[in-house]
């Protein structure tokens, strides 16, 4: 209606100039084939639209490092806590704090004079008691001496019993010889009783004697050994840290650690692992033998807290025989090897493992979309049509993610113009050009 009021208007003004019908005529028709002409192009373009652009990539397959990182607590490999193991007053501290000391190293002095005395008293002890086991095996040998001549006794008065027997029958002697022989025959005979009576008595103090040197000799080595703990040496080789008590603080058994030697070369590395990657190991290795064969030829990495890498290549040391119920993780240890001792104890890092996974079929992570918890890919058949999957996703590689399900190698997929496209879209492919 426009168009038609715009060419009246014309035809008006040509007639009123001109004062020509045939004239006005022959413009009138040249504006309606122009005007014609052009909604007949507008209408063409609304009509068919162009498919829209999109930029794609080839899922590539190879192989590709995999990296699983978990942050480390360092530790020494053994950590022995020096402790009073009797009581007494610190008089001196033998070590330099920091410092490396060897296995058995004097690190603090406890006053020994009073386990010294205690040690001589022991000793007099044990000499006293060893005199009285000597004493009563003389005695022993005498108590047997007197059985020997009461026994000697014993026999010659027999004998006169047996030869005034058969004479008194003969009355060739009076009864009371033959009885005043019978009666010192029996007093021989009560003598020898006694004596060996004095024979056990005399063992039985030896026993006893006996007996209290072997208390005496445990009473010398008990202070021996209380002696010895005087002596607060380094039981491995390692760094000492500082010391929680000084010179002249009273110690004992209760007073806690006094300090702690650490071994730290190799050095040990504490980090967790979820119970997920646990499951997953033991599925791929599922004996024990399988499991040690693996981790042997694996190295480990690990990531200081500046971000630089430590130089040497750490082992699996060992797993922990639980699971923690709250966190749902299981700790594992690694060694590092540590020249010069230059990591300590209680530094943090992150324990970096790589391996190798082959024919890693690999999609730019740009080309992944999530929606509802569904991750999608858009990929472009032959025919330039798009079709949305969704897809199983591995670990990721630097830019890159591992398809596990959903994509075929050499399948183009969208990297950008993901919000243009849907399902069965028609779209004008573009290879991908990484910036």
């Amino acid at each position: 209606m426009h168009v038609g009021r715009t060419l009246h208007s014309e035809g008006l003004m040509l007639r009123l100039q001109m004062g020509s019908s045939g004239f006005t005529l022959a413009v009138l028709a040249a504006s309606l084939l122009v005007a014609a002409s052009g909604c007949s192009r507008g209408t063409a373009s609304a009509t068919a639209p162009q498919p829209p652009e999109v930029r794609v990539v080839e899922a590539v397959q190879r192989d590709v490092p995999i990296y699983k990182e978990w942050i480390g607590t360092l530790d020494g490999l053994v950590n022995a806590d020096i402790k009073a193991e009797v009581s007494g007053y610190l008089v001196a501290q033998a070590y330099t704090e920091g410092s490396f000391v060897k296995k058995g190293q004097l690190l603090f002095q406890i006053d020994p004079r009073p386990f010294q005395s205690a040690l001589d008293q022991a000793r007099g002890q044990l000499a006293q008691s060893q005199g009285q086991v000597a004493q009563a095996r003389a005695q022993l040998v005498e108590a047997e001496a007197q059985v020997a001549v009461a026994e000697a006794n014993q026999r010659r008065t027999q004998l006169d019993v047996d030869k005034y027997t058969p004479l008194a029958q003969q009355q060739a002697i009076t009864q009371q010889d033959l009885d005043n022989a019978t009666q010192y025959n029996m007093a021989a005979k009560a003598q020898v009783q006694a004596a060996r009576a004095q024979v056990e008595t005399a063992r039985a103090q030896i026993t006893a004697t006996e007996a209290a040197v072997q208390s005496a000799k445990a009473a010398v080595e008990t202070t021996q050994i209380n002696m010895g703990f005087t002596h607060l040496t380094s039981p491995i080789e390692g760094i000492p840290g500082i010391a929680q008590l000084q010179v002249g603080a009273l110690v004992s058994p209760a007073s806690g650690v006094i300090t702690t030697v650490s071994t730290l070369d190799p050095i040990k590395v504490y980090f967790t692992v979820s119970e997920q990657e646990y499951l997953d190991f033991s599925r791929r290795f599922p004996t024990a033998e399988l499991r040690q064969a693996d981790l042997k030829q694996r190295d480990l990495e690990l990531v200081l807290a500046d971000g630089t890498t430590y130089p040497r290549k750490g082992k699996f040391s060992f797993t922990d025989r639980q699971v923690d119920v709250r966190t749902g993780a299981i700790r594992v240890a690694g060694l590092f090897p540590n020249p010069g001792n230059n990591l300590r104890p209680g530094q943090y890092g992150r324990v970096r493992l790589a391996r190798v996974q082959p024919g890693a079929l690999l999609v730019p992570q740009r080309a992944v979309m999530e929606l509802q918890g569904t991750r999608l890919i858009a990929v472009v058949d032959a025919s330039d049509k798009v079709s949305v999957r969704p897809v199983q996703l591995g670990d990721t590689v630097g830019h890159d993610w591992i398809v596990r399900e959903g994509v075929k190698p050499g399948e183009r997929v969208v990297v950008e113009g993901l919000q243009k496209v849907r399902q069965g879209m028609q779209v004008d492919p573009k290879p991908y050009e990484a910036r």
